[in-house]
């Protein structure tokens, strides 16, 4: 199966039909459908690592100030112990928990909601353990990797620029500093140097204003993990309130 890191900015996405909408649709339309999705959302940090274990996830409206029309949709996909079994399994060791009290984020929902609107597909999230490196969480994400042979859609939901304290609404142009960082993460990502991009830290004052915190930046991470050889592309390359990034990623697979 391919992975996917999706830039999934303003929750109104689940509800408006824009550019960055059609772009995940027209994604999911040309990609086989999984037997599995198993997301690792910015919106899900934790203490260690947990994977959702309930068979009906529900639908968390973790946001506030949006009209009522989005805090009354539900996405309904089922989850899987069965699936999630797999991967605890898979790490072993008691590294990753079950966890039967969180459901779907919008981090995940408000993107599954455009890319499989029938919610028929099992959806399963893993969290970010907040005490890990950047190193850590990439080379701890790699173990993923054997799912996409079982049928899994891998899929990390952030933005590789996220700055609310700078956003300005209604604008769709991106800082300077932002389309710089933007520009360069691409570039990074087209040679390769995955082990640079573990540092955003070094990209200076670009990366310093583009990644203010680690939690929207960490699931482009978890997906460059899987790479292999395999043809890499972007989509959704634009910006939303100035300061929101809402370029993806495809790692389109290997038959």
């Amino acid at each position: 199966m391919p992975a996917i890191f999706v830039g999934h900015g303003n929750p109104m996405n689940a509800i408006v039909d824009n550019g960055f909408t059609q772009g995940w649709e027209t994604v999911a339309r040309h990609i086989p459908k999984p037997r599995f999705i198993v997301c690792i959302s910015a919106h899900w940090e934790t203490q260690g690592t947990k994977i959702t274990y309930s068979a009906s996830p529900r639908t968390i409206h973790d946001f506030g100030g949006f009209p009522k029309a989005l805090f009354d949709m539900e996405y309904p996909a089922p989850g899987s112990p069965k699936f999630a079994n797999e991967i605890i399994t898979a790490y072993g060791n008691n590294l990753v928990a079950p966890d039967q009290c969180w459901g779907l984020d919008h981090g995940a929902w408000t993107v599954m909601h455009r890319m499989y609107p029938e919610a028929n597909i099992p959806v399963l999230e893993i969290s970010l353990n907040y005490n890990l490196s950047p190193k850590e969480h990439f080379n701890f994400a790699k173990q993923l990797a054997e799912f996409r042979q079982k049928g899994a859609l891998i899929i990390g939901s952030g933005n590789i620029v996220h700055n609310l304290g700078a956003a300005q609404w209604d604008r769709t142009d991106g800082y300077d500093w932002a389309v710089k960082f933007d520009q360069k993460v691409k570039e990074t990502i087209k040679s390769r140097d995955f082990e640079a991009l573990l540092h955003p830290e070094r990209f200076g004052k670009e990366g310093a204003l583009s990644v203010p915190t680690l939690e929207h930046y960490l699931p482009l991470l978890y997906v460059l993990s899987l790479a292999s050889d395999e043809e890499i592309s972007f989509f959704n390359e634009e910006f939303d309130l100035r300061s929101i990034s809402m370029t993806s990623v495809v790692l389109h697979g290997k038959a």
